[in-house]
Protein backbone atom coordinates (compact mmCIF):
# COMPACT_ATOMS: atom_id res chain seq x y z
CA UNK A 1 0.00 0.00 0.00
CA UNK A 2 0.98 3.26 -0.76
CA UNK A 3 2.55 5.27 2.53
CA UNK A 4 2.65 8.98 3.12
CA UNK A 5 5.47 10.59 5.35
CA UNK A 6 4.18 14.27 6.72
CA UNK A 7 7.68 15.28 7.90
CA UNK A 8 8.13 18.80 9.84
CA UNK A 9 11.17 20.60 7.80
CA UNK A 10 11.60 23.22 10.84
CA UNK A 11 11.32 27.24 9.99
CA UNK A 12 13.89 27.05 7.03
CA UNK A 13 17.15 26.47 8.75
CA UNK A 14 18.49 23.24 6.85
CA UNK A 15 20.10 22.40 10.03
CA UNK A 16 16.40 22.42 12.21
CA UNK A 17 16.34 19.22 10.69
CA UNK A 18 15.78 16.59 13.39
CA UNK A 19 17.41 12.80 12.91
CA UNK A 20 13.63 10.90 12.40
CA UNK A 21 12.99 13.84 9.98
CA UNK A 22 16.74 12.74 7.46
CA UNK A 23 15.70 8.84 7.86
CA UNK A 24 12.59 9.86 6.53
CA UNK A 25 13.63 11.96 4.09
CA UNK A 26 15.89 8.80 3.04
CA UNK A 27 13.12 6.02 3.07
CA UNK A 28 11.11 8.12 0.32
CA UNK A 29 10.41 7.67 -3.32
CA UNK A 30 8.79 10.62 -4.35
CA UNK A 31 8.64 14.37 -2.84
CA UNK A 32 5.21 16.45 -3.65
CA UNK A 33 5.78 19.99 -3.50
CA UNK A 34 3.34 22.71 -4.43
CA UNK A 35 5.07 25.84 -5.85
CA UNK A 36 3.47 28.94 -5.06
CA UNK A 37 4.63 31.12 -7.67
CA UNK A 38 7.24 32.53 -9.03
CA UNK A 39 7.59 35.34 -5.85
CA UNK A 40 7.83 32.41 -3.17
CA UNK A 41 10.58 30.54 -5.61
CA UNK A 42 12.93 30.10 -2.61
CA UNK A 43 10.69 28.41 -0.57
CA UNK A 44 11.01 25.21 -3.18
CA UNK A 45 14.63 26.19 -3.48
CA UNK A 46 15.02 25.91 0.28
CA UNK A 47 13.23 22.10 0.32
CA UNK A 48 15.67 21.12 -2.57
CA UNK A 49 18.77 21.97 -0.53
CA UNK A 50 17.18 20.28 2.54
CA UNK A 51 16.75 17.25 0.18
CA UNK A 52 20.63 18.05 -1.68
CA UNK A 53 22.08 17.97 1.70
CA UNK A 54 20.32 14.74 3.26
CA UNK A 55 19.41 12.31 0.43
CA UNK A 56 21.36 10.59 -1.55
CA UNK A 57 20.79 11.77 -5.63
CA UNK A 58 18.94 9.38 -8.07
CA UNK A 59 17.28 7.54 -5.20
CA UNK A 60 13.94 9.75 -5.22
CA UNK A 61 11.88 11.91 -7.42
CA UNK A 62 10.84 15.29 -7.05
CA UNK A 63 6.63 15.91 -8.34
CA UNK A 64 5.99 19.80 -8.11
CA UNK A 65 2.30 20.99 -8.38
CA UNK A 66 0.94 24.65 -8.63
CA UNK A 67 -0.23 25.88 -5.31
CA UNK A 68 -3.93 26.89 -5.51
CA UNK A 69 -5.05 30.44 -4.64
CA UNK A 70 -6.66 31.43 -1.64
CA UNK A 71 -9.32 34.87 -1.90
CA UNK A 72 -7.22 36.58 0.98
CA UNK A 73 -9.72 39.74 0.00
CA UNK A 74 -12.45 37.14 2.00
CA UNK A 75 -13.25 38.73 5.51
CA UNK A 76 -16.50 38.80 8.39
CA UNK A 77 -18.43 35.72 7.56
CA UNK A 78 -16.73 34.91 4.07
CA UNK A 79 -13.43 34.11 5.68
CA UNK A 80 -14.48 30.62 6.92
CA UNK A 81 -16.03 30.00 2.86
CA UNK A 82 -12.73 30.89 1.18
CA UNK A 83 -10.42 28.63 3.59
CA UNK A 84 -12.93 25.95 2.84
CA UNK A 85 -12.78 26.02 -0.55
CA UNK A 86 -8.67 26.32 -0.85
CA UNK A 87 -8.40 23.46 1.14
CA UNK A 88 -10.86 21.69 -0.95
CA UNK A 89 -8.76 22.50 -3.75
CA UNK A 90 -5.73 21.67 -2.61
CA UNK A 91 -7.20 18.27 -1.49
CA UNK A 92 -7.96 17.45 -4.85
CA UNK A 93 -4.13 18.51 -5.98
CA UNK A 94 -3.17 15.66 -3.23
CA UNK A 95 -5.02 13.23 -4.60
CA UNK A 96 -4.00 13.31 -7.40
CA UNK A 97 -0.15 13.73 -6.88
CA UNK A 98 -1.19 10.48 -4.44
CA UNK A 99 -3.21 8.01 -7.22
CA UNK A 100 -1.24 9.08 -10.34
CA UNK A 101 2.52 9.82 -9.26
CA UNK A 102 2.80 7.25 -6.16
CA UNK A 103 3.15 3.73 -7.06
CA UNK A 104 1.39 0.87 -4.97
CA UNK A 105 4.60 0.01 -3.09
CA UNK A 106 6.04 3.54 -2.70
CA UNK A 107 6.26 6.25 -0.46
CA UNK A 108 5.86 9.46 -1.02
CA UNK A 109 6.26 12.54 1.28
CA UNK A 110 5.13 16.34 1.73
CA UNK A 111 7.30 18.68 3.57
CA UNK A 112 6.26 20.87 5.83
CA UNK A 113 7.40 24.16 7.08
CA UNK A 114 7.36 23.83 11.16
CA UNK A 115 5.82 21.63 12.76
CA UNK A 116 2.38 19.80 10.70
CA UNK A 117 0.43 20.23 14.06
CA UNK A 118 0.76 23.59 13.83
CA UNK A 119 -1.16 25.97 11.85
CA UNK A 120 -1.02 23.63 8.77
CA UNK A 121 -3.78 22.22 6.61
CA UNK A 122 -1.96 19.04 5.61
CA UNK A 123 -2.83 16.34 8.64
CA UNK A 124 -6.46 17.59 7.63
CA UNK A 125 -6.55 17.64 4.32
CA UNK A 126 -4.96 14.05 4.21
CA UNK A 127 -7.73 12.75 6.37
CA UNK A 128 -10.68 13.98 3.98
CA UNK A 129 -8.82 12.36 0.97
CA UNK A 130 -8.98 9.07 3.37
CA UNK A 131 -12.82 9.53 4.26
CA UNK A 132 -13.64 9.66 0.14
CA UNK A 133 -12.38 6.47 -0.20
CA UNK A 134 -11.02 6.82 -3.82
CA UNK A 135 -7.49 6.25 -3.23
CA UNK A 136 -5.98 3.57 -0.23
CA UNK A 137 -2.76 5.09 1.73
CA UNK A 138 -1.51 5.23 5.08
CA UNK A 139 0.66 7.78 6.87
CA UNK A 140 2.96 9.07 9.66
CA UNK A 141 3.79 12.59 11.06
CA UNK A 142 7.17 13.55 12.21
CA UNK A 143 7.05 16.64 14.17
CA UNK A 144 9.53 19.42 12.98
CA UNK A 145 10.52 22.52 14.71
CA UNK A 146 7.99 25.45 14.56
CA UNK A 147 8.09 29.20 13.69
CA UNK A 148 7.29 29.76 17.63
CA UNK A 149 10.07 27.63 19.10
CA UNK A 150 12.39 29.43 16.55
CA UNK A 151 11.31 32.81 17.71
CA UNK A 152 12.11 32.14 21.04
CA UNK A 153 14.91 30.15 20.89
CA UNK A 154 16.40 33.39 18.85
CA UNK A 155 15.22 35.55 20.91
CA UNK A 156 16.75 34.02 24.14
CA UNK A 157 13.86 33.88 25.84
CA UNK A 158 11.11 31.37 27.08
CA UNK A 159 7.37 31.02 25.90
CA UNK A 160 5.69 30.85 29.17
CA UNK A 161 6.83 32.51 32.73
CA UNK A 162 6.86 30.54 36.21
CA UNK A 163 3.10 28.57 36.76
CA UNK A 164 1.87 30.98 33.52
CA UNK A 165 0.36 30.12 30.55
CA UNK A 166 1.29 30.57 26.95
CA UNK A 167 -1.47 31.21 24.21
CA UNK A 168 -0.84 30.70 20.67
CA UNK A 169 -3.28 32.57 18.33
CA UNK A 170 -3.97 34.21 14.66
CA UNK A 171 -3.49 37.52 14.07
CA UNK A 172 -7.47 37.85 12.91
CA UNK A 173 -7.72 36.73 16.90
CA UNK A 174 -5.88 39.21 18.27
CA UNK A 175 -7.82 41.68 16.81
CA UNK A 176 -10.32 41.08 18.80
CA UNK A 177 -8.83 41.88 22.14
CA UNK A 178 -6.24 40.28 23.76
CA UNK A 179 -6.92 36.29 25.50
CA UNK A 180 -8.47 36.98 29.49
CA UNK A 181 -6.09 35.79 31.87
CA UNK A 182 -2.97 35.19 29.62
CA UNK A 183 -0.02 37.62 29.78
CA UNK A 184 1.92 35.62 26.67
CA UNK A 185 0.15 35.51 23.55
CA UNK A 186 2.36 34.33 20.48
CA UNK A 187 0.75 34.96 16.97
CA UNK A 188 0.80 33.60 14.01
CA UNK A 189 -1.09 34.55 10.47
CA UNK A 190 -1.42 38.37 10.98
CA UNK A 191 -1.16 39.66 7.68
CA UNK A 192 -2.85 43.06 9.56
CA UNK A 193 0.16 43.98 12.34
CA UNK A 194 -2.73 43.52 14.62
CA UNK A 195 -0.49 44.31 17.76
CA UNK A 196 -0.48 47.95 16.92
CA UNK A 197 -4.15 48.07 18.47
CA UNK A 198 -2.09 47.58 22.06
CA UNK A 199 0.55 50.03 21.84
CA UNK A 200 -0.51 52.13 24.36
CA UNK A 201 -0.23 48.92 26.91
CA UNK A 202 2.84 47.74 29.08
CA UNK A 203 3.51 45.10 26.69
CA UNK A 204 7.23 43.69 24.92
CA UNK A 205 7.00 42.22 21.63
CA UNK A 206 9.42 39.48 20.42
CA UNK A 207 9.17 39.25 16.73
CA UNK A 208 10.98 37.73 13.75
CA UNK A 209 10.50 37.31 9.81
CA UNK A 210 11.99 34.53 7.45
CA UNK A 211 13.49 32.82 10.89
CA UNK A 212 16.55 29.91 9.95
CA UNK A 213 17.24 31.97 6.59
CA UNK A 214 19.47 33.75 5.91
CA UNK A 215 16.86 36.59 5.05
CA UNK A 216 16.05 36.39 9.14
CA UNK A 217 15.03 39.76 10.88
CA UNK A 218 14.53 39.79 14.88
CA UNK A 219 13.50 42.47 16.71
CA UNK A 220 12.54 42.54 19.98
CA UNK A 221 11.27 45.60 23.14
CA UNK A 222 8.83 47.62 24.57
CA UNK A 223 5.58 47.59 21.86
CA UNK A 224 5.14 51.28 21.78
CA UNK A 225 9.09 51.84 20.76
CA UNK A 226 9.44 48.22 18.68
CA UNK A 227 6.26 48.50 16.71
CA UNK A 228 7.06 51.18 14.35
CA UNK A 229 10.39 49.94 13.45
CA UNK A 230 8.84 46.32 12.91
CA UNK A 231 6.11 47.99 10.78
CA UNK A 232 8.58 49.72 8.89
CA UNK A 233 11.15 46.66 8.72
CA UNK A 234 8.17 44.39 7.33
CA UNK A 235 6.79 46.66 4.44
CA UNK A 236 10.58 46.88 3.52
CA UNK A 237 11.24 43.10 3.37
CA UNK A 238 7.61 42.72 1.78
CA UNK A 239 8.71 44.68 -0.61
CA UNK A 240 12.08 43.55 -1.45
CA UNK A 241 10.95 39.79 -1.51
CA UNK A 242 7.33 40.03 -2.21
CA UNK A 243 6.05 37.77 0.61
CA UNK A 244 6.59 37.57 3.79
CA UNK A 245 6.59 34.58 6.83
CA UNK A 246 6.46 36.19 10.76
CA UNK A 247 5.54 35.56 14.37
CA UNK A 248 6.14 37.07 17.12
CA UNK A 249 5.53 36.95 21.12
CA UNK A 250 3.94 39.69 23.14
CA UNK A 251 4.62 39.66 26.41
CA UNK A 252 2.07 41.31 29.03
CA UNK A 253 3.69 43.14 32.33
CA UNK A 254 7.20 42.02 31.38
CA UNK A 255 8.51 43.37 34.79
CA UNK A 256 6.81 39.72 36.08
CA UNK A 257 9.32 37.22 36.42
Amino acid sequence: MRKIHVIGIGAGDPEQLTLQAVRALRATDVFFVLDKGEVKADLVRLRRDMLDAHVEPGTYRVVEARDPERDRAAGGSAYSPAVGDWRSARGEIYQRLISKELGEDESGAFLVWGDPALYDSTLGILEEILARGEVAFTYDVVPGISSVSALVARHRTGLNRVAGPVQITTGRRLAEGLPEGVDDVVVMLDAHQAFRRYADQDIDIYWGAYIGTPDEILVSGPLAEAGPRIERIRAEARERKGWIMDTYLLRRDPGRS
